[in-house]
């Protein structure tokens, strides 16, 4: 079968990728092992992510966020940030006359609405389940062979299949893995008190606590700890749990109850030396991934398809949009603010790792300072929301 582009992962990043898609002239197919649930399940998504503004914009703009179910997303209209030593620093949207500062998504809604919408673009093959096996990439196309032996070819071929990118390494592409030696712990709970839309960050001596408001009085959080101390959190029964957690943000919200049970998933950051080859394009976590302490992770991956959808698009008839200097226009579209994040959220992960030294007077004193300078306070909010 002949397509011009081949899309190796149904995940948030790839889908966007084929639905953004949809006014092209290309044939797209996408290739993805297991299709996401039809039926929404019972109870909420331990996926949480917090989708800014401008990626907001871009989902509207193909088409899926109007069809979100507006009951299971929370706008954040504060955050509040604290450090290890009396450090703080406060958002508002209001303040800063946005509507919003981010939205709090669920990745099953994300995805099955993607899902539900690519399943009726015309031009666009769900290829599921299906499994690669073999790529080999030519001078005139890329032949991509599943384990299933049904030969796919294509002009260009996307990776999009995550930071454990098969395409990504049957290309030859070796990229450079920094493991933090950190679980991120995630959970949803229900609150003794409302958050208001309010999104909490404790930067602590054991890690990076962030509280996410969800529907109702609910909220997600994600635990960023080391791995030793992430396996004790855990271990404790649901009470305990929840009890520890209640305690690592000051009681801020008062007792808290299990709605998801806790789970905990290794955190590294990954740098690839390049993002596209001759018929190969990376998006998404097989391009970059950094630490979520910034929240921006599938935000980059959004921002990763849209520019690539762009380029495609616009590419006249007489180009073939799999050669490397077409594709490089893409790499250096993303590169900047790919860079950027992954400099800032490393660097704050170094930071806040420190042990208490003169680093912790210096860092909360930081804190305190920006947020004593509404100037910089607006246009970080601003960067922010792209």
């Amino acid at each position: 079968m002949d397509y011009d582009l081949i899309i190796v992962g149904g995940g948030l990043a790839g889908l966007s990728l084929a639905v953004a898609l949809r006014r092209s002239r290309l044939r797209v197919a996408v290739v993805e092992a297991h299709a996401p649930a039809a039926v929404p399940p019972a109870g909420w998504d331990a996926r949480i992510y917090a989708i800014s503004p401008a990626n907001a914009r871009f989902l509207d703009s193909i088409g899926i966020w109007r069809h979100l179910d507006a009951n299971r997303m929370t706008p954040v209209q504060k955050m509040a940030v604290h450090g290890d030593g009396g450090g703080t620093l406060e958002f508002s949207a209001y303040a800063s006359g946005i509507g919003e500062l981010a939205w709090i998504v669920e990745g099953a809604l994300l995805q099955r609405e993607l899902w539900e919408t690519a399943k009726r673009q015309g031009h666009l093959d769900l290829l599921c389940p299906a499994t690669p096996a073999r790529l080999e990439i030519g001078v005139d196309a890329a032949t991509l062979t599943l384990a299933d032996r049904r030969s796919l070819s294509a002009k260009l071929i996307v990776a999009a299949d995550g930071a454990d990118s098969w395409t990504r390494t049957a290309a030859g592409i070796t990229v450079d893995f920094q493991p933090y030696d950190q679980l991120g712990v995630v959970a949803n709970f229900t609150t003794e008190r409302p958050h208001r839309g309010t999104a909490w960050q404790w930067f602590r001596a054991d890690g990076v606590l962030a509280w996410l408001p969800l529907p109702g009085s609910m909220i997600s959080m994600v635990w960023s700890t080391p791995t030793a101390h992430a396996q004790e959190l855990l271990a404790l029964d649901p009470q305990a749990f929840c009890a520890r957690v209640a305690a690592a943000g000051n009681e801020q919200l008062g007792a808290l109850e299990l709605v998801t049970p806790p789970a905990g998933f290794p955190l590294r950051l990954m740098r690839a030396p390049r993002t596209v080859a001759h018929r190969l394009a990376l998006i998404g976590d097989a391009a970059h991934t950094i630490h979520p302490l910034s929240g921006h992770g599938i935000n980059l991956g959004f921002q990763d398809a849209m520019s690539l959808a762009a380029l495609l698009t616009d590419c006249p008839a007489h180009v073939d949009c799999g050669t490397l200097p077409w594709l490089r226009q893409h790499e250096r579209a993303r590169r900047e603010e790919v860079v950027a994040l992954q400099s800032v959220t490393h660097g704050l992960q170094r930071l806040f790792g420190a042990p208490q030294s003169p680093i912790a007077a210096l860092r909360n004193l930081g804190l305190n300072f920006v947020d004593r300078l509404p100037v910089i306070k607006d246009a970080l909010v601003r960067y922010a929301m792209g």
